[in-house]
């Protein structure tokens, strides 16, 4: 029998693009060799965190497979079976076809707020979650521990919702763009996305669990090589360089720790050095057009999907003997990359 490899997952927002974490985490479920330890998210990736542990909790790794499958194919909207009820069916009809192309959706997002056009502030992931993910269930499952990021949007400081809480309204927090729609009010605080705090959170994921071993699903690139010159290029690229921003401040975080644990400064016991992991990357996500975290239509989240597999395969062929023994991310790197371009 194979030894079972112990693993926490960070999964990155980044629209839908987070259909290519449905591929990986699909991939990683499907090999039994890996146990999911711990799992943190900001945005989509909170989406997908939820959803997975939501599936795990009601039906195994099929469950969770299937949890997410149904998930995405529900945000697909009119072209794959949704749900049974009329408005969420006719809200992701509307979303994909209103909001989908970017220049309409630079318009509204610029002329106006998500206050006036949306002043019901109707959602239709909030409504997928409800129905797909038993809340009191997961609440009370002993699954991987949870950490959704969010962002109060009065005080700018980073919130961490752990699995006891969990409700859709947090997860929703979690995936709040504010110039869509209105924050999410959770105990008289107001939240935005929690890519602004952390995409995604890595500390608890070193501190609050037991595992060493952390794979980063990353989906939104660190680098671009080609100046954004349209609107929609520069906005995207700004939210890359701000979701960004928290990551490689934990990765330096880390790579110091790592450092003066290593020159006895520090004492392992309680600063245990973490072995980091990459799945996914600068690659074939960056070469997508910007609008494209705004399509919803069903052949490309499959895309996105089979890249994601074939992106998380490629890494256990690869790497799965080094979890437990070492990392395969080179921090130093990544941060010496990012510095000097």
């Amino acid at each position: 029998m194979s030894e079972i490899r112990r693993l926490n997952l960070a999964l990155q927002g980044g629209g839908s693009h987070g259909a290519f974490t449905w591929g990986a985490l699909d991939a990683l479920l499907e090999d039994e060799r890996v146990e999911i330890v711990g799992v943190s998210g900001s945005s989509a990736g909170a989406i997908n965190a939820v959803v997975m542990a939501g599936g795990l909790a009601s039906g195994g790794r099929e469950g969770a497979r299937e949890k997410l499958a149904r998930f995405w194919r529900m945000m697909a909207g009119d072209v794959a079976p949704v749900t049974d009820s009329p408005a969420l069916n006719a809200w992701v009809a509307f979303w994909r076809t209103a909001f989908a192309p970017p220049s309409l959706l630079a318009i509204v997002t610029e002329a106006s707020s998500p206050y006036f056009f949306n002043p019901l502030n109707v959602n239709p992931v909030t409504e997928a979650l409800a129905e797909l993910v038993d809340f009191p269930a997961l609440r009370r499952s002993d699954g991987p521990k949870l950490f959704i990021a969010a962002t109060n949007a009065r005080t700018g400081k980073g919130a961490v919702f752990r699995r006891p809480i969990l409700t859709p309204l947090h997860v929703m927090a979690s995936a709040t763009l504010p110039h869509l729609f209105q924050a999410a009010i959770i105990d008289a605080e107001p939240y935005w996305d929690g890519g602004y705090s952390g995409n995604p959170p890595l500390a608890p994921l070193f501190y609050e669990t037991d595992c060493r071993d952390t794979a980063l699903v990353q989906i939104n690139p660190i680098k671009r090589d080609e100046i954004p010159t349209t609107p929609e290029e520069i906005s995207n690229r700004v939210n890359e360089i701000t979701f960004n921003a928290t990551l490689l401040s934990d990765l330096a975080a880390a790579e110091f720790t790592r450092d003066l644990v290593e020159q006895g400064l520090l004492s392992e016991e309680k600063f245990p050095i973490q072995r980091l992991h990459r799945i996914g990357g600068d690659g074939k996500l960056a070469s997508f057009p910007a609008d494209t975290k705004f399509d919803l239509s069903w052949p490309f989240l499959l895309e996105l999907r089979d890249l994601g597999r074939a992106a998380a395969k490629a890494w256990l062929a690869e790497c799965c003997e080094a979890i437990g023994r070492r990392a395969t991310l080179d921090v130093k790197a990544v941060l010496s990359k990012t510095d000097r371009g």
